[in-house]
């Protein structure tokens, strides 16, 4: 699976949200900075967060970015499909949808069994997880797996 440059900036300036006292702005640029994102394409994806309903917004000198909702309360996955859309499509398609003939035909059950585990991943890890330092056991275990840290 590819992360987009737009997923990862997402998701880590909703880190630096959900790192914020609660409910506290936090400005755009202090955002971008903090996680050396380019600004202007940082308020095309926070836009989009708040069109989500992930993040509220306020404008002025006391103005900024926060959650709108707990960090407990959003996912990994959230935030990836409000800027990306559905987490496993093919060709625009969501996998159980597809049909192939002959040699292939079974291929559309791994598409689907991949989007489940991308889904047991980034759905089960939450914003909150991340910031606390406190990943779920399952993800942990996957990590002690050295071919988890190899690059193919």
């Amino acid at each position: 699976m590819r992360i987009s440059a737009k997923a990862d900036y997402a998701v880590r300036a909703a880190l630096e949200m959900a790192a914020a006292p609660e409910g506290e702005p936090v400005k755009g640029e202090q955002l971008a900075n903090a996680q050396d994102i380019p600004l202007h394409f940082l308020e095309h994806i926070l836009l989009q967060l708040k069109h989500a309903g992930l993040v509220r917004a306020r404008r002025g000198a006391r103005g900024g970015y926060w959650l709108a909702r707990p960090a407990s309360e959003i996912n990994v996955a959230d935030v990836i499909r409000a800027v990306e859309g559905p987490l496993a499509n093919i060709h625009e398609n969501a996998p159980e949808e597809l049909h192939y003939p002959g040699a292939a035909q079974r291929l559309r059950d791994v598409w689907v069994a991949v989007r489940h585990n991308l889904r047991s991943v980034l759905e089960g890890v939450t914003l909150e997880d991340i910031v606390e330092d406190q990943l779920p056991w399952q993800i942990d275990a996957m990590l002690t797996n050295p071919e988890a840290w190899r690059a193919r």
